[in-house]
């Protein structure tokens, strides 16, 4: 019997995908799952719907128990054979807010602020001290156990936990499996989505289609770069920022035109605000998505909660595949988020990139790549920058290397000036108080 283990179980809808998708298979029908959060109302509803679709789907075989705060952690993660981490440290309020409101004060504008830009660094100073207890955890009671990390920012976290723990680490990211298919699509082209080959390669959020061919081999990449020209030039559209960098860069990238908006100096530009409306850029979304799915799911929960007829239908979540393919040694291809161990030759070897990963009995192996265009590289060059100097704030504890991560942020150095950029890193740690660890 397997033994899955989910810290942050209050991400209920969340929870529902990824162990929902393993009650759906034989492999973990009679599972031991654990559902460990902070929040014990949140932690309850997962449970509700949790048994509602064990019982459902699985005839009750699945024995799910909870695990409420820090001093049940080690009970949740004892004996564990995967760990699927999908927390939240600090939430919408204080910190999400904070993370808009301060940079706001400093002209500072932000789209999503959970991965790369002062957000997604503050994100991940406040995020790696957790997960680095979790690490110590996890190597007391659970050793051999695989961490599938979805928190983001996921470079930053993951590459911690590669770099300086012992826990078997993958990083895992909603887009990378719908890229190609979904741009296929938006650019109607879905004839040749069925029987496709792609490559795609970089850091996660700015991984690189490379290639894509057709059921017979044929490129189609020319083909997409006329329709995608053409429709950013007919229409306002939901992923202008990407279509752009198909014509400026040449190569289409995994995550959305709102996270990539404020990944460069091109379009957030307080001196030419014109851009936010040609590229349809969606300043302020995270915190307005927060306030929706707060709101949507007290409207929703109820039927989630409180449904004894409660079904599930498999998801495309890696998860349940990656599991089900270390437990039975059956190979799965994935893409995954792992330590840049020579795969891809013109990043650094501490970066933590996202290339094809085949799963089997003996865990998450990674593919070699080559180098990427250099325009490409070029461009995670200026993510991967910013995470090591995260990182390493971190580890150090140095406030002088909070700086230097803003300061070498892309979007943040084009719109603010290096005093600015200081005072402001200051306003947001003491606002964060008792989140973040002392700095010197």
């Amino acid at each position: 019997m397997s033994k899955i283990t989910f810290m942050g179980a209050g991400s209920t809808v969340f929870a529902k995908n990824v162990l929902g998708d393993c009650m759906s298979t034989q492999t973990f029908a009679d599972a031991q799952i654990a559902l460990y959060d902070i929040d014990a109302a949140r932690l309850e509803e997962s449970k509700l719907m949790l048994d509602a679709i064990n019982n459902n789907i699985n005839a009750g075989r699945a024995r799910i128990e909870c695990y409420l705060g820090v001093e049940n952690r080690k009970a949740a993660l004892r004996g564990a054979d995967f760990v699927v981490n999908a927390i939240q440290v600090g939430g919408y309020e204080p910190c999400t807010v904070i993370d808009f409101e301060i940079p706001k004060k400093y002209g500072l504008r932000q789209t999503i602020a959970d991965t790369l830009g002062i957000g997604g660094i503050m994100r991940g100073l406040r995020t790696i001290p957790v997960m680095d207890a979790f690490a110590k955890d996890i190597q007391e009671v659970c050793p051999d156990a695989w961490l599938l990390n979805y928190t983001n920012p996921m470079s930053i976290l993951t590459g911690y936990m590669q770099r300086y723990t012992g826990v078997k680490t993958v990083g895992l990211c909603h887009s990378v499996q719908v890229c190609s298919e979904h741009l296929l699509q938006d650019l109607g082209m879905q004839d040749v989505i069925e029987g496709r080959r792609d490559l795609i390669a970089g850091i996660n959020h700015m991984g690189w289609l490379l290639k894509i061919t057709d059921r017979a081999g044929n490129d189609l990449y020319p083909e997409i770069r006329r329709r995608a020209a053409q429709k950013n030039a007919g229409e306002i559209h939901k992923d202008m920022v990407r279509y752009e960098y198909i014509r400026r860069l040449g190569y289409y990238c995994t995550e959305s035109s709102e996270h990539n908006a404020e990944y460069n100096p091109f379009f957030i530009k307080s001196r030419y605000p014109e851009l936010i409306d040609r590229f349809n850029i969606p300043l302020d979304e995270y915190p307005r998505r927060c306030i929706r799915q707060i709101a949507n799911w007290e409207e929703r929960k109820h039927e989630l909660i409180a449904n004894p007829t409660l079904s599930h239908t498999r998801s495309h979540e890696y998860a349940s595949y990656i599991m089900e393919a270390i437990t039975n040694d059956t190979p799965y291809r994935i893409g995954g988020n792992v330590l840049n161990t020579g795969l891809i030759d013109n990043l650094p070897a501490d970066a933590c990139v996202e290339v094809p990963c085949l799963v089997d009995g003996g865990g998450v192996r990674p593919t070699h790549v080559g180098r990427l265009p250099v325009q490409c590289a070029a461009m995670n060059m200026t993510h991967i920058n910013v995470h090591l100097l995260t990182i390493e704030a971190a580890v150090t504890r140095k406030r002088d290397t909070i700086y230097q991560a803003a300061m070498l942020d892309p979007h943040t150095a084009a719109e603010l000036s290096i005093d600015d950029i200081v005072a402001m890193c200051d306003e947001l740690i003491e606002a964060h108080g008792d989140y973040l660890p002392a700095y010197h």
